[in-house]
């Protein structure tokens, strides 16, 4: 008798998310998807998060609560560091957030292990991404090695996988494979500075680069603008 193999999907409301949501379903895994309210300067993306969990068949969706903004240091926790718009230079943006990944993973890593999930996804991209450290596959690497020692089913040596399947595509791939499954793109909002009705500004980094992918993907921009 076999039974469904099941995974924990970080599902944060945005186009890369969503599309590793369709990924893992497409894949045969009952999904559970994990959105997490860190203290963003917006909740437009939590209540797409919540859209695309229903829209995507996600089996459960939990919304953890951790505030990573009491910190501050990252202009997306941060109402009193701009976010920049139309940034030329290669350096890590203010908009990179201290530790997100690592609390993230983390987090997901404990629902895994109550579910006795195999698999974990994160939407994490290496190619057309902002430079953030916690994108990259030596951190994904360290991270399941770490997993591997810290989860009793590790130990018994079922420990589950780390799946990255945006890790290496460019944007426009991206958007061309959640195309493919049938994802509304218009449900997500990946705007650094969406207002209450998820619109995006069009001027940031993630506005920029989402609408670039859509050109090269030869695919209208269902993304509303402010």
């Amino acid at each position: 008798m076999t039974t469904t193999p099941r995974a924990v999907v970080l599902l944060s409301g945005g186009l890369d998310s969503a599309t590793c949501l369709a990924i893992a379903r497409d894949q045969g895994f009952e999904t559970h998807a994990l959105s997490v309210a860190y203290g963003q300067r917006h909740a437009a993306e939590i209540t797409a998060a919540r859209r695309l969990a229903t829209a995507l068949g996600a089996r459960a969706h939990r919304i953890a609560q951790v505030e990573l903004g009491q910190f501050g240091g990252s202009a997306l926790t941060d109402p009193a560091i701009a976010i920049p718009e139309n940034r030329t230079d290669d350096d890590i943006p203010v908009t990179y957030v201290p530790a997100r990944n690592t609390v993230l993973l983390s987090l997901a890593l404990a629902w895994a292990e109550v579910l006795d999930a195999e698999g974990i996804f994160i939407g994490v991209n290496a190619v057309d991404y902002s430079g953030y450290p916690d994108c990259r596959p030596a951190f994904i690497a360290a991270f399941q090695a770490m997993a591997a020692l810290a989860t009793k089913a590790g130990i018994e040596g079922r420990p589950l996988t780390i799946h990255t399947p945006l890790i290496h595509l460019s944007k426009a791939e991206i958007i061309q494979r959640g195309h493919a499954l049938g994802i509304d793109y218009s449900l997500t909002v990946t705007c650094y500075q969406a207002d209450d009705l998820g619109r995006a500004c069009g001027r940031c980094d993630a506005c920029r680069l989402r609408r670039a992918g859509f050109d090269a993907a030869n695919l209208p921009d269902p993304t509303p603008y402010q």
